[in-house]
């Protein structure tokens, strides 16, 4: 979508919407701005926030009320906890975005989204979603909706080494 849409985007207000997120371009934060003040609709932003200052631009700028945080977009755990604590002091929910991940990138997501301002439902589901078989132990289960968050020592869950030089496919020394 562009602004020249706004009439259309302002129907989705009738809808009752948790969010519409990122129905602009990655990288129009003024127009993500404009839209935001036309709209009663919160606006989330995903791939717009890439980093830290990416979102603190976003907030500068009033580009949306909830921020969508992806730990292997935003570069890792770091950032994304740097974001997590911009927005809960700005009071702008977050919820934790998946791209796919392994359990071991799931065991860091998890714990991630058990922090206070990830306060709307994340993209974090079981192992067997997505793997036949996972590379941690023990595997991750929903239960009712929710992903209990692992209690092991370092990530909470043990990297299964042997699994995991099964499913090489290719190696590289440096």
């Amino acid at each position: 979508y562009t602004l020249q849409d706004m009439e259309v985007l302002k129907e989705l207000d009738t809808l009752d919407l948790m969010m519409i997120e990122q129905p602009l371009a990655y990288d129009d934060y003024l127009d993500h701005s404009r839209l935001q003040q036309e709209l009663q609709t919160p606006i989330c932003l995903d791939e717009s926030i890439r980093s830290v200052r990416d979102a603190k631009l976003a907030l500068e700028l009033g580009s949306c009320q909830i921020i969508n945080i992806k730990p292997g977009r935003v570069g890792g755990i770091a950032s994304s906890k740097a974001i997590h604590d911009i927005c809960l002091e700005a009071n702008i929910p977050v919820w934790c975005g998946g791209m796919l991940e392994s359990g071991v990138g799931r065991a860091h997501n998890v714990a991630l989204a058990s922090l206070p301002g990830f306060v709307l439902p994340g993209d974090i589901s079981e192992s067997q979603r997505y793997w036949a078989e996972d590379i941690v132990e023990p595997e991750f289960t929903m239960d009712n909706g929710h992903v209990q968050v692992p209690t092991g020592q370092g990530i909470g869950v043990a990297v299964l080494e042997d699994l995991v030089t099964k499913l090489t496919v290719e190696t590289a020394v440096f």
